[in-house]
């Protein structure tokens, strides 16, 4: 069997490339760092090192090879020969691999060969449906008919945290690829075309909406929370943050508000939700990631957008009847941030041009007035025991009495 992973960064080689390895493919890396395709080349194989603050433990992946992404024949040919494929290249990069898809495409229809499924691995909504216009663009109306009969456009949902990786980390194996130990990977059940492969840690699920929103709107909504607060604190990693008691129990409250409104959208178990946000927040504390605070906070624009991770996981509780007073201080927080890193005075009039112009909010919008309140105590620089008393005082004033 034949894999081609179009990506050989961390997670094309951190988690999918491995996983396709791990279960019998022959895997084909196309990157167009030459120096790393080159070692890969030379190798046939990689380490992949599982980190966790107690200690690591190695995997060699083998049977493993790789090709230049700029020589588009090459590239064109794997795709018309493998069984399986698979993307992680960056949202923004799709444009430039679709061509080469294309391609291969193209001869992969001429040649008879039957159905194949590409698994998408990017932090892109609908990118599935991005995918899908970039390769018909090169195609005949005969060729996307026969796309359309046999393709799969497959989405991921991506929850294993693979740090950005260090010489430390490396320690002279410029191969080696350091990751947390989770190591499933959800994915859209009903986009497969022909049958699913058999992989351990695939996990096909429909509707496949739910997994994506409960990755944004809970594992990224949770750590944006962790990391916003952390830095108001002055921590500078994320382990560090999720260790600090006060910033615990606020990301995990506000963690808890989106697993009641996914629970209640989604109609799935409220346990199974609690029992990924407890093992989200111990995955947190990992050291060995050395992930920062700044690093997850990164961004802000993109992450206080409307239907992101924090605005978007608010609205969804509010939707669901569910007062979104956590998620709101992690958004209060972000707006801290957000002036500091503009060079803005810390004011209620700067934080409410900020909702606006990131968020869409309006100054008559319930949550405007939620996060506001949440500022206004950051703004002063109350301690986050206070903040933490405030927030349960306000929860139980919007909740109202309970039977």
């Amino acid at each position: 069997m034949k894999a081609v992973m179009y990506g050989a960064g961390n997670i094309g080689r951190g988690f999918v490339g491995a996983l396709m390895s791990q279960a019998g493919y022959q895997v084909t890396f196309v990157d167009v760092d030459r120096e790393l395709v080159g070692r890969l080349n030379a190798a046939g194989a990689y380490t992949l090192r599982v980190i966790e603050s107690e200690g690591h433990r190695d995997t060699l992946i083998t049977n493993v090879n790789a090709i230049d992404g700029q020589d588009g024949e090459a590239v064109a040919r794997a795709v018309a020969e493998c069984d399986l494929m698979a993307t992680a290249v960056g949202a923004r990069i799709l444009p430039f691999i679709a061509p080469n898809i294309a391609r291969g495409l193209k001869m992969r229809f001429a040649q008879g060969r039957p159905e194949m499924n590409i698994i998408i691995c990017e932090n892109l909504m609908d990118a599935d449906r991005v995918l899908e216009g970039l390769i018909k663009k090169e195609l005949t109306g005969e060729e996307v008919e026969r796309f359309d009969r046999s393709v799969g456009l497959v989405e991921a949902s991506i929850g294993r945290m693979v740090p950005i990786q260090t010489e430390e980390m490396r320690q002279g194996n410029p191969l080696r690829v350091c990751v947390e130990g989770y190591g499933f990977l959800p994915v859209d059940r009903d986009a497969f075309k022909g049958s699913i492969p058999e992989m351990s840690g695939l996990v096909p699920y429909s509707p496949f909406e739910y997994y994506l929103r409960r990755k944004l709107w809970l594992h990224n909504m949770g750590h944006a929370c962790c990391a916003y607060m952390g830095m108001y604190a002055g921590k500078t990693y994320i382990y560090e943050a999720a260790a600090e008691t006060d910033i615990l129990l606020l990301t995990r409250a506000a963690m808890l508000e989106s697993v009641a409104a996914l629970a209640e959208t989604y109609k799935v178990p409220v346990r199974n939700l609690i029992n990924h946000m407890d093992d989200l927040l111990y995955r947190f504390t990992n050291r060995a990631l050395g992930d920062t605070c700044a690093r997850v906070g990164g961004d802000i624009r993109r992450k206080m957008a409307p239907e992101d991770r924090l605005i978007g996981a608010a609205r969804l509780c509010i939707k669901t009847g569910i007062p979104p007073v956590h998620i709101a201080l992690g958004a209060a927080a972000a707006v801290r941030q957000f002036l500091i890193e503009e060079g803005t005075a810390q004011d209620s009039a700067a934080a409410m041009d900020a909702l606006k112009a990131l968020s869409d909010l309006r100054p008559d919008d319930a949550l405007t007035g939620l996060i506001l309140k949440f500022y206004d105590l950051i703004r002063k620089g109350a301690p986050l025991s206070e903040i933490r008393l405030f927030a349960r005082e306000e929860k139980h004033r919007l909740v109202g009495p309970v039977v």
